[in-house]
């Protein structure tokens, strides 16, 4: 799995993997592969079953099943290590995060949120520590964006804000991860652009328009 990650584009190299792609695919020649590979990869990680996969991906139950087979056999240890987390769970009635961000399991926890949890709470605590981080670097935060940070910054500073943002996200990573650094997406929009794109615009017209409107 680490592999795959490393590799930069971890959805085609499962589906290289498991002989759904070509070796030489990419994001641009087969997005519409990607984009299923990726519901095989990141859903199936808390558990996601045969008949919800199945009508994700609209395929048959069978195809389903399969592919959840194949990504157990590819993932072994991963999988090891989802079942001794459910398990500690249900036997102690809680998982924590890293940092002790604790969830309390109930009888009617389900099991995939238990599996889900490590995955969501110690990336939260990544997002948590990278913004502490950025604040007391002086980085200007506007926001937190699911696993994403809006800055802002003067034009004549904003190479030198997004360098320490970056490594502020890189260095949050590694200590949650045991010293694993993960890779950083930038993305810039300079004034009078805005953020994000232009379905989003459409929307904030339609809201202002209708303020103005009640106004």
């Amino acid at each position: 799995m680490i592999e795959f990650y490393e590799s930069g584009e971890p959805y085609l190299a499962l589906a290289k993997t498991l002989g759904y792609a070509p070796s030489h695919a990419t994001k641009k020649t087969h997005p519409g592969l990607r984009d299923r590979f990726k519901i095989v990869s990141l859903a199936t990680l808390y558990g996601m079953g045969v008949t919800t996969l199945a009508q994700r991906l609209d395929v048959t139950p069978a195809v389903a099943r399969h592919l959840l087979e194949q990504h157990r056999d590819t993932h072994r240890r991963f999988w090891r290590w989802s079942q001794a987390a459910l398990d500690y769970a249900e036997l102690s009635g809680g998982i924590s995060s890293v940092f002790g961000w604790t969830l309390h399991v109930a009888e009617k926890t389900k099991a995939t949120t238990i599996r889900n949890f490590p995955v969501q709470a110690n990336g939260a605590e990544m997002l948590r520590l990278a913004c502490i981080l950025a604040h007391d670097r002086g980085v200007a935060l506007c926001g937190v964006v699911h696993d994403a940070v809006l800055i802002e910054a003067p034009v004549r500073e904003l190479e030198d804000a997004i360098a320490t943002m970056v490594a502020c996200m890189k260095e949050a990573s590694a200590i949650v991860l045991g010293g694993f650094e993960l890779r950083v997406d930038v993305e810039t929009v300079l004034a009078p652009e805005r953020w994000p794109g232009a379905e989003e615009h459409r929307v904030w017209r339609l809201v202002t328009e209708a303020l103005g409107t009640a106004a």
